[in-house]
């Protein structure tokens, strides 16, 4: 009778505590801005257009598990057992490495220099920023692009014993190879690799450079634009108050707080319009007594970096908009910065402008079936989007040009792969191309002739 009794006071008891999270739910409740992503919403019986929603299950088992009652409390609890004692993440998008710093898993190829992009892949890049290059220069507007480094490219000796990297040349070495005497390559990872600083540049807990970090990147980019880099003031300072967005992800409820380090500089610039955070998608600032204009397309690793730019133009504004709108460059400086991890999206998304005029009249070339060729139009405001993919019969060798005639024009196109107009989104290709032409007509897929001129001479010609 004892035995009984105390088997179901421990199973009442045990059901008590699993029945708490869920019961407690609509008082205790997730907080999405600690976890950098945003929650799922309730899910409803009906759709939108009041048909039965026959997903309610499956979306309420997401909802729930995203939402019960100490959920955070057990992540962070999770996350600390799983990183203090074995030395592992519970998240695959953390890293927990050495000395209490983390990386960000997305990172680990370009680390072990695996999977890096095919020689194709990276003089596709070097080709479409060739052109963005020339683009500027027509506009009177000095351009330049530059790679935010990984955090474990400047600071590896804080990665787990188990990743190991090979010798071979990543993505990084490939594209700083290959834009190597371009003139507009601004080599971020060896301006932060010969910084002498005894403060590390990067955050520990987070993907991102701090403040001393990005200031050492703007000092650069200032130098490779002929100008004088912002005043750091008289002194650098640190303070523990900034939430790592890597530990936020597997210590959920807790206040992890990083190092940012600050200087004394008393910035004088301001913003125009509404402002709401460093992460907004259009930022434009005014600096009085300064000169000229700035347009700097970006990433996150931007936010640090903008008060610095900010206070050199009287003019400049920050992009985070994909594709970039280079349409209505006048003058002034072009900066293009992206992060290590990110470097292959530079042959998916054409740039929005007039794609250059091309002369291919000395051309012969061999005209195929092209089987396997994709051409998409679409009307894109003052312009015609055309893209697609094209055969691999058409490619030799690892350089290839490639041109699109519309009538009696033709034009340079842009080697990229538009993954997601193509409705093959995450998926990558060599062998993609991308323009802009201005029109107010539609155009036809049929009313195009494609050219590929590949890099010993030889042309193929796609109907």
């Amino acid at each position: 009778m004892k035995k009984n009794l105390l088997y179901r006071l421990y199973s009442a008891a045990f059901i008590g505590i699993c029945l708490v999270p869920a019961a407690l739910m609509p008082i205790v409740k997730a907080d999405s801005d600690k976890e950098k992503r945003e929650l799922s919403s309730a899910p409803k019986i009906k759709t939108e257009d009041g048909k039965i929603n026959f997903n309610f299950f499956s979306d309420f088992e997401i909802y729930f598990s995203e939402h019960f009652a100490f959920r955070q409390q057990l992540v962070t609890a999770d996350g600390r057992i799983k990183s203090s004692i074995l030395g592992t993440s519970p998240n695959s998008d953390v890293i927990v490495g050495k000395n209490g710093w983390l990386y960000y898993g997305e990172t680990v190829d370009d680390f072990l220099n695996i999977n890096t992009l095919s020689d194709r892949a990276v003089n596709n890049i070097k080709n479409n920023l060739d052109m963005m290059n020339a683009y500027c220069q027509q506009n009177n507007a000095q351009f330049v692009f530059t790679v935010a480094p990984n955090k474990n490219s400047i600071y590896p000796e804080n990665m787990p014993f188990n990743y190991i990297e090979s010798d071979n040349p990543g993505n990084y070495e490939k594209l700083a190879a290959a834009l190597s005497g371009s003139g507009y390559w601004c080599d971020m990872k060896e301006t932060l690799l010969n910084a002498s600083s005894s403060i590390p540049l990067y955050h520990k807990t987070d993907t991102h450079w701090n403040n001393l970090g990005a200031y050492a990147g703007h000092s650069r980019i200032m130098a490779m634009l002929g100008k004088e880099s912002c005043s750091a003031g008289s002194r650098w300072f640190t303070r523990d108050d900034r939430l790592g967005d890597l530990a936020a992800m597997i210590y959920p409820a807790e206040k992890a707080k990083d190092t940012q380090v600050y200087n004394d500089y008393e910035f004088t610039y301001s913003y125009l319009g509404r402002f709401r955070a460093l992460d907004d998608i259009s930022i434009k600032t005014v600096c009085e007594g300064k000169d000229g204009n700035l347009l700097m397309y970006r990433d996150s690793y931007g936010e640090a970096i903008l008060p610095y730019m900010a206070e050199c133009f009287s003019e400049a504004e920050f992009s985070r908009a994909v594709p970039y709108r280079m349409n209505g460059i006048n003058g002034g400086a072009v900066v293009l910065e992206i992060v290590e991890r990110n470097i292959g999206n530079l042959q998916k998304y054409a740039p929005v402008m007039n794609a250059p005029e091309a002369d291919i009249s000395v051309l012969v070339p061999e005209e195929i079936s092209g089987k396997e060729t994709v051409i998409r139009t679409e009307k894109s405001g003052v312009f015609v989007h055309i893209y697609g993919e094209l055969p691999e019969e058409a490619f030799s060798g690892s350089n290839s040009e490639i041109f699109v005639s519309v009538g009696e024009k033709t034009y340079k196109a842009f080697n990229c792969f538009e993954d997601k107009l193509l409705e093959r989104e995450g998926e990558t290709s060599d062998r993609g191309f991308s323009l802009y032409i201005q029109s107010e007509d539609e155009i036809s897929s049929d009313d195009i002739m494609i050219t590929i001129l590949n890099e010993n001479g030889k042309a193929f010609l796609i109907k």
